[in-house]
C-alpha cells in the first residue's frame, strides 16, 4: 500500500518504460507523502485496444492510497504522475487518467502487520523490524 494499477493498451508500453514509470511513481508518492518506499507497489495490466470507450483515456492509473492525505497532496500526486507517465512514454497527457482512492490503513497489511496511519510510519517500521528480527 499504496497500490498503483496501470492499465495500458497491449504492447503500448515497453518493459523498460514500465520499470521507469514504477520507479518514478514510487519516488513521487514518497516525496509527496513521506511514506516508506517499501510501501509502494505498481502493477501493469494490458488491455485490448477495444477496451477504451471513444473519448476516454486509453491509459488509466488507479491508485489506492492510505486515507488521511490532504486534497493538495492527492492533486500533486495526480499531476506529477500524469506528467511522469507522459514524459516517459511520449503519450499525450489528454490520453492519461490518474485517479486516487482513499483506503483506511487498517484495511491493508504489509509484512503481516496492519499499516500505520499516515505520520505514524517511523514507529511502525521500528516495531515491525524489531519483531522481524526476533
Amino acid at each position: 500500500m499504496p497500490l498503483y494499477r496501470c492499465v495500458v493498451p497491449k504492447n503500448a508500453v515497453s518493459q523498460e518504460d514500465r520499470a521507469k514509470i514504477a520507479e518514478e511513481f514510487m519516488r513521487i508518492h514518497c516525496d509527496v507523502t513521506a511514506a516508506p518506499e517499501t510501501f509502494v507497489h505498481v502493477f501493469f495490466f494490458d488491455a485490448d485496444e477495444t477496451d477504451a470507450a471513444p473519448g476516454q483515456a486509453r491509459y488509466l492509473v488507479n491508485g489506492s492510497i492510505r486515507a488521511g492525505r490532504t486534497d493538495d497532496q492527492k492533486q500533486e500526486i495526480v499531476d506529477r504522475m500524469t506528467a511522469a507517465f507522459a514524459d516517459i512514454t511520449g503519450v499525450d497527457r489528454a490520453d492519461i487518467a490518474v485517479r486516487t482512492i482513499d483506503v483506511p490503513a487498517s484495511w491493508v497489511m504489509e509484512g503481516g502487520a496492519l499499516l500505520p496511519e499516515p505520520g505514524e510510519e517511523e514507529a511502525w517500521l521500528a516495531a515491525h523490524h524489531a519483531e522481524a528480527a526476533k
